[in-house]
Protein backbone atom coordinates (compact mmCIF):
# COMPACT_ATOMS: atom_id res chain seq x y z
CA UNK A 1 0.00 0.00 0.00
CA UNK A 2 1.29 3.44 -0.93
CA UNK A 3 0.53 6.95 0.31
CA UNK A 4 0.28 9.40 -2.61
CA UNK A 5 0.15 13.20 -2.40
CA UNK A 6 0.75 16.30 -4.49
CA UNK A 7 4.40 17.30 -4.23
CA UNK A 8 3.55 20.48 -2.31
CA UNK A 9 1.92 18.49 0.50
CA UNK A 10 5.00 18.14 2.78
CA UNK A 11 5.44 21.92 2.81
CA UNK A 12 2.11 22.55 4.57
CA UNK A 13 2.23 24.06 8.05
CA UNK A 14 -0.66 25.32 10.18
CA UNK A 15 -0.20 29.06 10.82
CA UNK A 16 -2.07 28.81 14.16
CA UNK A 17 -2.62 32.24 15.74
CA UNK A 18 -1.82 34.03 12.45
CA UNK A 19 -4.85 32.43 10.79
CA UNK A 20 -7.65 34.88 9.95
CA UNK A 21 -10.22 32.12 9.47
CA UNK A 22 -9.60 29.69 12.29
CA UNK A 23 -10.94 26.17 11.82
CA UNK A 24 -11.69 26.37 15.57
CA UNK A 25 -14.49 28.87 14.90
CA UNK A 26 -17.81 28.10 13.22
CA UNK A 27 -17.17 24.40 12.57
CA UNK A 28 -18.62 21.43 14.43
CA UNK A 29 -15.78 19.59 16.15
CA UNK A 30 -16.60 15.93 16.70
CA UNK A 31 -14.48 13.89 19.08
CA UNK A 32 -13.60 10.33 18.08
CA UNK A 33 -14.13 7.61 20.73
CA UNK A 34 -10.45 6.96 21.45
CA UNK A 35 -9.77 10.67 22.00
CA UNK A 36 -12.84 10.94 24.21
CA UNK A 37 -11.51 8.16 26.44
CA UNK A 38 -8.11 9.85 26.55
CA UNK A 39 -9.69 13.15 27.60
CA UNK A 40 -11.51 11.43 30.46
CA UNK A 41 -8.13 10.41 31.87
CA UNK A 42 -6.72 13.96 31.93
CA UNK A 43 -6.71 15.09 35.53
CA UNK A 44 -6.39 18.35 37.42
CA UNK A 45 -7.99 21.69 36.78
CA UNK A 46 -7.39 21.52 33.03
CA UNK A 47 -8.93 18.04 32.82
CA UNK A 48 -12.02 19.32 34.63
CA UNK A 49 -12.31 22.28 32.27
CA UNK A 50 -11.75 20.09 29.20
CA UNK A 51 -14.36 17.50 30.11
CA UNK A 52 -16.88 20.15 31.12
CA UNK A 53 -16.56 21.60 27.60
CA UNK A 54 -17.59 18.34 25.91
CA UNK A 55 -21.12 17.35 24.96
CA UNK A 56 -21.66 13.61 25.37
CA UNK A 57 -24.63 11.92 23.69
CA UNK A 58 -25.56 8.46 22.46
CA UNK A 59 -24.64 9.66 18.97
CA UNK A 60 -21.11 10.68 20.00
CA UNK A 61 -19.20 13.52 21.58
CA UNK A 62 -18.18 16.99 20.44
CA UNK A 63 -16.87 20.25 21.82
CA UNK A 64 -19.62 22.60 23.00
CA UNK A 65 -19.05 25.87 21.06
CA UNK A 66 -19.55 29.20 22.82
CA UNK A 67 -21.92 31.98 21.76
CA UNK A 68 -19.45 33.14 19.11
CA UNK A 69 -19.14 29.56 17.81
CA UNK A 70 -15.58 29.30 19.12
CA UNK A 71 -14.17 26.02 20.35
CA UNK A 72 -13.85 26.23 24.15
CA UNK A 73 -10.19 25.22 23.80
CA UNK A 74 -9.38 28.21 21.57
CA UNK A 75 -7.85 30.93 23.74
CA UNK A 76 -7.89 34.69 23.22
CA UNK A 77 -4.50 34.54 21.50
CA UNK A 78 -5.82 32.20 18.81
CA UNK A 79 -3.99 29.15 20.14
CA UNK A 80 -5.34 25.77 21.26
CA UNK A 81 -5.16 25.28 25.03
CA UNK A 82 -5.30 21.51 24.50
CA UNK A 83 -2.03 21.68 22.56
CA UNK A 84 -0.31 24.07 24.97
CA UNK A 85 -1.38 22.01 28.00
CA UNK A 86 -0.99 18.44 26.71
CA UNK A 87 0.80 18.52 23.35
CA UNK A 88 -0.28 18.32 19.71
CA UNK A 89 -0.56 14.53 19.89
CA UNK A 90 -3.58 15.00 22.21
CA UNK A 91 -5.75 16.49 19.45
CA UNK A 92 -8.82 14.52 18.43
CA UNK A 93 -8.73 12.97 14.97
CA UNK A 94 -10.71 15.65 13.14
CA UNK A 95 -8.45 18.42 14.45
CA UNK A 96 -5.27 16.49 13.74
CA UNK A 97 -6.43 15.77 10.17
CA UNK A 98 -7.76 19.17 9.16
CA UNK A 99 -7.52 20.38 6.37
CA UNK A 100 -6.50 17.05 4.88
CA UNK A 101 -8.75 14.83 2.77
CA UNK A 102 -8.21 11.26 1.58
CA UNK A 103 -9.29 9.06 -1.31
CA UNK A 104 -8.92 5.29 -1.02
CA UNK A 105 -7.91 2.83 -3.72
CA UNK A 106 -6.97 -0.84 -3.60
CA UNK A 107 -3.23 -0.14 -3.84
CA UNK A 108 -2.96 3.37 -2.42
CA UNK A 109 -4.38 6.09 -0.24
CA UNK A 110 -4.29 9.56 -1.75
CA UNK A 111 -4.01 12.51 0.63
CA UNK A 112 -4.42 16.19 -0.10
CA UNK A 113 -5.01 19.61 1.44
CA UNK A 114 -8.49 21.12 1.42
CA UNK A 115 -8.60 24.77 0.35
CA UNK A 116 -10.97 25.87 3.12
CA UNK A 117 -7.71 26.47 5.04
CA UNK A 118 -6.14 29.80 4.08
CA UNK A 119 -2.58 28.48 4.49
CA UNK A 120 -3.38 25.52 2.22
CA UNK A 121 -5.11 27.74 -0.36
CA UNK A 122 -2.11 30.06 -0.63
CA UNK A 123 0.32 27.14 -0.76
CA UNK A 124 -1.60 25.37 -3.55
CA UNK A 125 -2.58 28.35 -5.69
CA UNK A 126 0.74 30.13 -5.18
CA UNK A 127 2.76 27.37 -6.79
CA UNK A 128 4.23 28.30 -10.18
CA UNK A 129 5.46 24.96 -11.52
CA UNK A 130 3.08 22.16 -12.53
CA UNK A 131 2.08 19.85 -9.67
CA UNK A 132 3.27 16.24 -9.63
CA UNK A 133 1.93 13.37 -7.57
CA UNK A 134 4.59 11.73 -5.41
CA UNK A 135 4.83 8.67 -3.17
CA UNK A 136 5.28 9.60 0.48
CA UNK A 137 5.18 6.06 1.85
CA UNK A 138 5.39 2.58 0.35
CA UNK A 139 5.21 -0.61 2.41
CA UNK A 140 6.18 -2.75 -0.58
CA UNK A 141 2.78 -4.36 -0.89
CA UNK A 142 1.72 -5.83 -4.22
CA UNK A 143 -1.95 -4.87 -4.19
CA UNK A 144 -3.59 -4.91 -7.63
CA UNK A 145 -5.90 -2.15 -8.81
CA UNK A 146 -9.34 -3.24 -10.02
CA UNK A 147 -9.98 -2.36 -13.64
CA UNK A 148 -12.47 0.37 -12.69
CA UNK A 149 -9.94 2.13 -10.45
CA UNK A 150 -7.14 1.84 -12.98
CA UNK A 151 -9.37 3.30 -15.70
CA UNK A 152 -10.41 6.22 -13.52
CA UNK A 153 -6.82 7.06 -12.56
CA UNK A 154 -5.77 6.90 -16.21
CA UNK A 155 -8.63 9.23 -17.16
CA UNK A 156 -7.71 11.64 -14.37
CA UNK A 157 -4.06 11.62 -15.45
CA UNK A 158 -5.14 12.60 -18.97
CA UNK A 159 -7.36 15.39 -17.63
CA UNK A 160 -4.57 16.75 -15.44
CA UNK A 161 -2.25 16.69 -18.46
CA UNK A 162 -4.77 18.83 -20.35
CA UNK A 163 -5.11 21.20 -17.37
CA UNK A 164 -1.33 21.66 -17.28
CA UNK A 165 -0.83 22.25 -21.01
CA UNK A 166 0.49 25.81 -20.85
CA UNK A 167 0.56 26.14 -24.61
CA UNK A 168 -3.18 26.81 -24.30
CA UNK A 169 -5.02 29.53 -22.33
CA UNK A 170 -6.74 28.20 -19.23
CA UNK A 171 -10.18 28.80 -20.77
CA UNK A 172 -9.24 26.61 -23.75
CA UNK A 173 -7.91 23.88 -21.47
CA UNK A 174 -11.23 23.77 -19.62
CA UNK A 175 -13.10 23.41 -22.89
CA UNK A 176 -10.81 20.60 -24.05
CA UNK A 177 -11.35 18.82 -20.73
CA UNK A 178 -15.11 18.95 -21.23
CA UNK A 179 -14.86 17.74 -24.82
CA UNK A 180 -12.69 14.81 -23.70
CA UNK A 181 -15.61 13.47 -21.64
CA UNK A 182 -18.34 14.54 -24.12
CA UNK A 183 -19.73 17.16 -21.76
CA UNK A 184 -20.50 20.88 -21.73
CA UNK A 185 -21.49 23.40 -19.08
CA UNK A 186 -25.15 24.21 -19.86
CA UNK A 187 -26.34 27.79 -20.19
CA UNK A 188 -28.28 28.90 -17.12
CA UNK A 189 -28.23 31.46 -14.32
CA UNK A 190 -25.49 29.83 -12.27
CA UNK A 191 -25.37 32.71 -9.80
CA UNK A 192 -28.98 31.96 -8.91
CA UNK A 193 -28.04 28.29 -8.48
CA UNK A 194 -25.22 29.21 -6.10
CA UNK A 195 -27.49 31.58 -4.18
CA UNK A 196 -29.95 28.74 -3.60
CA UNK A 197 -27.34 26.48 -2.00
CA UNK A 198 -26.91 25.91 1.71
CA UNK A 199 -25.21 28.96 3.19
CA UNK A 200 -22.39 28.51 5.69
CA UNK A 201 -21.05 32.08 5.84
CA UNK A 202 -23.18 35.18 5.08
CA UNK A 203 -20.06 36.83 3.66
CA UNK A 204 -20.40 34.51 0.66
CA UNK A 205 -23.54 36.38 -0.40
CA UNK A 206 -21.56 39.62 -0.44
CA UNK A 207 -18.96 38.01 -2.69
CA UNK A 208 -21.63 36.73 -5.09
CA UNK A 209 -23.07 40.25 -5.24
CA UNK A 210 -19.80 41.53 -6.74
CA UNK A 211 -19.87 39.27 -9.80
CA UNK A 212 -19.79 41.03 -13.15
CA UNK A 213 -18.82 40.22 -16.71
CA UNK A 214 -15.06 40.57 -17.20
CA UNK A 215 -12.14 38.65 -18.68
CA UNK A 216 -10.24 36.51 -16.14
CA UNK A 217 -6.92 38.13 -15.13
CA UNK A 218 -4.09 36.56 -17.12
CA UNK A 219 -1.54 37.07 -14.35
CA UNK A 220 -3.44 34.48 -12.28
CA UNK A 221 -3.33 31.76 -14.95
CA UNK A 222 -1.00 29.59 -12.88
CA UNK A 223 -3.35 29.85 -9.88
CA UNK A 224 -6.34 28.84 -12.02
CA UNK A 225 -4.35 25.86 -13.33
CA UNK A 226 -3.47 24.77 -9.80
CA UNK A 227 -7.11 25.11 -8.73
CA UNK A 228 -8.16 22.93 -11.69
CA UNK A 229 -5.65 20.20 -10.85
CA UNK A 230 -6.63 20.32 -7.17
CA UNK A 231 -10.30 19.84 -8.06
CA UNK A 232 -9.60 16.94 -10.41
CA UNK A 233 -7.40 15.25 -7.82
CA UNK A 234 -10.00 15.67 -5.12
CA UNK A 235 -13.30 15.07 -6.90
CA UNK A 236 -12.69 12.58 -9.73
CA UNK A 237 -12.29 9.64 -7.29
CA UNK A 238 -15.93 10.20 -6.30
CA UNK A 239 -16.87 8.69 -9.67
CA UNK A 240 -15.92 5.29 -8.26
CA UNK A 241 -19.15 5.54 -6.27
CA UNK A 242 -21.48 7.29 -8.71
CA UNK A 243 -19.83 6.41 -12.08
CA UNK A 244 -20.30 10.04 -13.08
CA UNK A 245 -16.98 11.13 -14.59
CA UNK A 246 -18.63 13.67 -16.98
CA UNK A 247 -20.62 15.22 -14.14
CA UNK A 248 -17.57 15.53 -11.92
CA UNK A 249 -15.51 17.07 -14.72
CA UNK A 250 -18.33 19.57 -15.27
CA UNK A 251 -18.32 20.30 -11.54
CA UNK A 252 -14.57 20.95 -11.63
CA UNK A 253 -14.82 23.19 -14.70
CA UNK A 254 -17.79 25.12 -13.31
CA UNK A 255 -15.85 25.69 -10.07
CA UNK A 256 -12.82 27.03 -11.94
CA UNK A 257 -15.07 29.29 -14.01
CA UNK A 258 -16.60 30.64 -10.81
CA UNK A 259 -13.19 31.39 -9.31
CA UNK A 260 -12.11 33.10 -12.54
CA UNK A 261 -15.28 35.21 -12.51
CA UNK A 262 -14.82 36.14 -8.87
CA UNK A 263 -11.22 37.19 -9.50
CA UNK A 264 -12.22 39.14 -12.61
CA UNK A 265 -14.81 41.02 -10.56
CA UNK A 266 -12.28 42.12 -7.94
CA UNK A 267 -10.33 45.16 -9.10
CA UNK A 268 -6.59 44.59 -8.97
CA UNK A 269 -7.06 40.99 -7.84
CA UNK A 270 -3.82 39.65 -6.35
CA UNK A 271 -2.72 36.09 -5.73
CA UNK A 272 -3.64 36.55 -2.07
CA UNK A 273 -7.12 37.73 -3.12
CA UNK A 274 -7.48 34.73 -5.43
CA UNK A 275 -6.46 32.33 -2.64
CA UNK A 276 -8.98 33.91 -0.27
CA UNK A 277 -11.76 33.60 -2.85
CA UNK A 278 -10.81 29.96 -3.40
CA UNK A 279 -10.87 29.42 0.36
CA UNK A 280 -14.38 30.84 0.58
CA UNK A 281 -15.54 28.77 -2.38
CA UNK A 282 -14.09 25.61 -0.90
CA UNK A 283 -15.64 26.22 2.52
CA UNK A 284 -19.06 26.97 1.04
CA UNK A 285 -19.17 24.26 -1.62
CA UNK A 286 -16.68 21.46 -1.03
CA UNK A 287 -17.39 21.11 2.68
CA UNK A 288 -21.11 20.64 2.16
CA UNK A 289 -22.11 17.29 0.67
CA UNK A 290 -25.55 18.77 0.02
CA UNK A 291 -24.08 21.64 -2.01
CA UNK A 292 -21.90 19.32 -4.09
CA UNK A 293 -24.91 17.07 -4.77
CA UNK A 294 -27.08 20.08 -5.67
CA UNK A 295 -24.51 21.36 -8.18
CA UNK A 296 -24.16 17.93 -9.80
CA UNK A 297 -27.96 17.71 -10.07
CA UNK A 298 -28.17 21.22 -11.54
CA UNK A 299 -25.52 20.42 -14.14
CA UNK A 300 -27.37 17.35 -15.36
CA UNK A 301 -30.84 18.91 -15.15
CA UNK A 302 -29.72 21.62 -17.56
CA UNK A 303 -27.89 19.38 -20.02
CA UNK A 304 -29.30 18.96 -23.50
CA UNK A 305 -26.82 16.36 -24.75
Amino acid sequence: MRLIAPDYYPAFRCIADRCRHSCCIGWEIDIDPSSRERYRRISGAFGQRLNAAIEDTDAGAWFRLDGDERCPMLNENGLCDLITACGEETLCQICADHPRFRSFFADRTEIGLGLCCEAAALLVLGREEPVRLVTLEDDGGKEVLPESEAALLKRREALISIAQDRRQPVVSRLQIMLESVDAAIPERDWIAVYRALERLDPAWDVVLDTLREAAPPEHLSAAFEQFTVYLLYRHLPGALEDSDIPGRVMLCVLSVQMLMALCASREGCTLADCAELARMYSAEIEYSEDNIAALLDALWESCSF
